[in-house]
């Protein structure tokens, strides 16, 4: 008869048993932390396969007041761009040794519905990448010592850190371009419940244009989409003039729906007009849609949110910080190189 525990009541212990080390080893080991040889990690991973050990991340929560989770909070995850970001933050975060726990949320509440759950599971961290957290929330992670870190969120509550993409860097790209290309007359296409991101985007967009000398009031039109997304795009190049040249768009979403809308009036770019998006989805690369865009780099914001988590965990009292992350223009048909 077999001396092997049963797999399903396999505990640390009979890992170590078998493995010729001390309970405090296979800790290290499987969790990937402390100071351990290869050789002996890579033996004691066999035994617990073998053994088919599970390591109970939740009940490791419990013991020691934190889990092996990280809570990732997301909304419209059918979002290109939005997508591409939570496959980025996932990759970052398994590298580290932790599991994610993804929520997606719709609303305000929600999110803090979310928010509270997470600190209940014990989470070692949260990053949000929608919404605006309620202040009072994110002050009792503080208290709690759970790190929340915001990418492409407003930095504006104190004990959190913040990653967001130069949002102002590029806007200024995409102003300085349509101008070289010669044009006086722009438009700028964003929906009506903006992200702060594309506020930001907008403002630093008529910003570049007034001081190179262009007058805005006149020369300068805000387009408002009613819907999000593709659709948004679309119908908002139903209602605008035809005289205006240069036209910088909040997100790629809201661009390709606004280049199809134009095609759909027989307009096209470059020829008639030309089109700026943001974010540089996969979408931006295909043959119908070869969009000029500003791109955000993920696997960067993804590196810098996981190394603020894990800083603001050795020092939970240090102060909020922000990083900004480069973003650089990417030339296609829809706005060429001049």
């Amino acid at each position: 008869m077999s001396s092997l525990p049963d797999r399903q009541h396999v505990t640390a212990q009979d890992v170590a048993r078998k493995a010729g080390v001390s309970r405090a080893v296979v800790s290290r080991a499987l969790s990937n932390n402390g100071s351990i040889s290869p050789a002996t990690r890579a033996r004691v991973l066999q035994v617990a396969e073998e053994l088919g050990y599970q390591v109970n991340f939740l009940a490791q929560g419990l013991n020691r007041q934190r889990s092996h989770l990280i809570g990732v909070i997301v909304s419209r995850i059918s979002d290109p761009f939005r997508s591409s970001l939570l496959d980025g933050l996932l990759s970052e975060i398994q590298r580290h040794g932790f599991q994610a726990l993804v929520s997606e949320i719709h609303n305000e509440q929600e999110l803090a519905e979310t928010l509270r759950n997470f600190t209940q599971f014990r989470v070692s961290g949260v990053i949000v990448t929608s919404g605006k957290p309620p202040e009072a929330l994110v002050n009792q992670c503080v208290q709690l010592h759970i790190p929340v870190v915001g990418i492409n969120r407003q930095p504006d509550i104190p004990g959190v850190d913040y990653v967001c993409s130069d949002n102002e860097a590029g806007a200024t790209l995409a102003a300085l371009h349509l101008i070289r290309a010669g044009f006086h007359r722009f438009g700028w296409l964003n929906t009506q419940n903006s992200t702060w991101a594309g506020r930001m985007r907008g403002e630093a967009f008529a910003q570049a244009l007034k001081q190179s000398g262009v007058n805005i009031k006149h020369h300068l039109v805000s387009l408002v989409a009613k819907q999000e997304g593709y659709q948004g795009g679309f119908l908002a190049a139903e209602k605008v003039g035809l005289d205006i040249q240069g036209i910088f768009c909040a997100n790629a979403q809201l661009a390709c729906g606004f280049l199809d809308g134009m095609r759909k009036r027989g307009k096209h770019a470059p020829e008639d007009f030309q089109l700026i998006g943001f974010d540089n989805t996969p979408q931006t690369e295909q043959y119908s849609y070869p969009l000029t865009t500003l791109h955000q780099d993920i696997t960067e914001l993804s590196r810098q949110a996981l190394a603020h988590l894990l800083a603001r965990t050795r020092n939970p009292t240090r102060p909020s910080q922000t990083s900004w992350v480069k973003v650089s223009l990417i030339y296609r048909r829809t706005s060429p190189s001049v």
